[in-house]
């Protein structure tokens, strides 16, 4: 491995395809690293001086000694970057932190602890009315965040390798040709880090116990920071709780720590797994509050059917813009036999289990009666047509009211007073005390839920890792190649369509119950108010199609965001399409990528530099995605 102390004379004349390492700033090392530790001494110790005299700023930054809103933020930001940094630094005891030996960890991690600093010093300006209204302890913590990322800065950080001066890009098209445009664009090509093709020693040699420690504390430290994130009551410090969580993942997969995760939780799945549902199963108990309890329940109803989504769109590779209304199917058909007085069948009152076969299996059937006509088309034309599906939906539902059409669902009023569930005995409409725990009605909502997506998630994963998931992945990649290898193209993707509508009838069957009524308003494509189709689509891109936790983790920031940003209550669809575009520019693969897809979308990184052609599928292991 190249010494990171290496003069910047003999980083700029690395050659073509090299590690190599770059500093902004001309400091020697040992400056470098003793004006990192002194920024991140004088960033913890503002937090604790008063940041502004009033208490009109939200989390009341007056007070000395004790850190609260944003300065909690900024503490624990300068704290973690502190001591990475040590475990950069190669401390005794701290090395385990940067198993990558990459000092790109501590410059990410101090770029966000800047960044929430600053934002929380211009915030208190702007909100207060000037400068005048900070202490002096908010411009310590300007200045030592300053003076952190300044001595991040003059460490020797991997960047890209320096490609062959004769490299041609064909993604720039007409510009090309330009000789000052391809120079600028190898530049900003090389600027990029590189740090995720460095190896990082094994974890699986550790006992097993150890590993399994690890996995129990990592999530036991997602759960609390979940809560945490939840419990804040003021968008500005959730702003700035969103700024330290993203740098700090970004900079712990820098220091090689979440590769290792990752393998650890590969070699010790059965008990990961298991950990992960104990974890889920706390969450009502560790928030105890209805409103984030309720939450929880919409989250996991609309990841549950962004995953039966992900069959179809991450799996097959069929566009389906209509896919919500196989959840208005399954809520509806629940909504009719659950006993609800205005059922046209008010006196029939289906066991629940028999309720969400009922709507599984009425979804199923719809998705094969709009499947088997529809299923020959391909590409924009298949997307119409699911489009319309949805569309036709929403209308006959709205018509079927007994004026305009058959009385079925009672039209634009739709069903309501849909009965709670009641579980051998156990109503989750009541209260219930489990020791001083006090679980309310979303919270038991919660809870079966929970149960229903795990058995989602074991048919996802069993159907994609089995013959017909293989044949579904071979239609994806070339349609026409997999029919020419005997793959019955229409009947494979049928099935998609046919299990990943049943798996969205059997949330759709919950979903009736926790709201208590049924109307076909929130079937639509698009809407401010989720579930719809552009909603479930988006859950799927933004979290990482193909994977199993990606449209959860995508449901999840889709519905927490808009709801702890009050600001964008308005501007929601707009929001949205941002943060499409900005995932599809820089990690089309979603957040959490399926390593399949993450080797298509990165193939021109992953081929010599300089020699990067269209089509060239020579993907070395671990080098996609650098």
């Amino acid at each position: 491995m190249t010494d990171l102390s290496t003069n910047a004379a003999s980083m700029t004349t690395a050659a073509p395809g090299a590690r190599r390492t770059e500093q902004y700033l001309p400091l020697s090392l040992p400056v470098a690293k003793l004006v990192t530790l002194v920024g991140a001494v004088a960033t913890t110790a503002s937090t604790f001086m008063s940041w502004t005299y009033t208490t009109d700023f939200p989390g009341d930054l007056t007070v000395s000694g004790y850190p609260g809103g944003l300065q909690v933020m900024t503490l624990i930001g300068a704290i973690i970057t502190g001591v990475v940094a040590l475990g950069a630094f190669k401390l005794k005891g701290l090395a385990w932190l940067n198993p990558s030996r990459s000092y790109n960890s501590v410059l990410l991690l101090a770029l966000g602890t800047l960044a929430t600093t600053w934002y929380t010093v211009i915030d208190i300006a702007a909100k207060l009315g000037g400068l005048a209204n900070l202490d002096p302890g908010a411009f310590v913590a300007a200045v030592g965040s300053l003076v952190l990322f300044a001595g991040a800065l003059a460490l020797p950080i991997d960047r890209h390798p320096r490609e062959e001066e004769d490299a041609e890009y064909i993604e720039l098209g007409a510009l090309g040709s330009s000789d000052l445009a391809v120079g600028a664009y190898r530049r900003l090509r090389e600027l990029r880090f590189n740090h995720g093709d460095l190896k990082v020693s094994d974890p699986r040699a550790l006992n097993v116990w150890l590993q399994r420690l690890a996995v129990v504390a990592v999530y036991a430290a997602g759960l609390k920071v979940l809560t945490f994130g939840l419990a804040t009551s003021y968008s500005d410090i959730f702003i700035g709780y969103l700024i330290v969580v993203a740098f700090t993942f970004w900079g712990l997969g820098a220091s090689g720590l979440l590769r290792q995760f990752q393998q650890i939780t590969r070699e010790n799945r059965v008990f990961s797994s298991s950990v992960g549902i104990v974890a889920a199963i706390a969450y009502p108990f560790a928030q105890n509050n209805e409103h984030w309890a309720n939450l929880g329940v919409s989250v996991l109803i609309v990841g549950t059917v962004a995953l039966g989504l992900n069959i179809v769109v991450g799996l097959t590779g069929l566009l389906d813009l209509g896919y919500v209304a196989f959840l208005g199917v399954g809520a509806y058909t629940a909504a009719l036999v659950s006993g609800s007085q205005y059922s046209i069948w008010s006196g029939v009152q289906f066991p629940f289990w028999a309720a969400a076969l009922t709507g599984a299996a009425a979804a199923l059937v719809f998705g094969i009666l709009i499947g088997a006509p529809t299923l020959r088309l391909r590409g924009d034309y298949l997307a119409i047509v699911t489009l319309g599906f949805g569309e036709i939906f929403r209308i006959v539902v709205k018509n079927l009211d007994g004026v305009s059409g058959p009385e079925v669902t009672n039209g634009p009023n739709g069903i309501a007073q849909i009965p709670d569930l009641s579980i051998f005995g156990y109503n989750l409409g009541d209260t219930h005390e489990i020791g001083s725990y006090t679980l309310g009605r979303f919270a038991n909502y919660y809870l079966l839920m929970l149960v229903i997506t795990v058995i989602v998630v074991l048919v996802f994963t069993r159907a994609s890792d089995s013959r017909i998931g293989r044949s579904w992945i071979a239609i994806r990649e070339d349609e026409t190649a997999a029919t020419a290898m005997g793959i019955n193209g229409f009947r494979v993707k049928l099935v998609a369509f046919a299990l990943g509508a049943s798996l969205a009838g059997l949330a759709g069957t919950v979903s009736a119950h926790v709201t208590n009524s049924v109307v076909p308003d929130p079937y639509v494509f698009s809407g401010s108010v989720p579930p719809n189709s552009a909603f479930l689509l988006a859950a799927v891109v933004l979290g990482g199609m193909g994977t199993v936790s990606g449209p959860i983790l995508g449901a999840a920031l889709l519905y927490v965001i808009p709801e702890k940003l009050d600001f964008l209550a308005r501007y929601e669809l707009f929001a949205f399409g941002i943060a499409l575009v900005l995932i599809m520019r820089f990690r089309p693969e979603g957040i959490i990528a399926n390593r399949r897809r993450q080797l298509e979308f990165h193939e021109d990184e992953a081929t010599t530099p300089g020699k990067r052609t269209l089509g060239d599928d020579t993907v070395p292991a671990g080098t996609a995605g650098a």
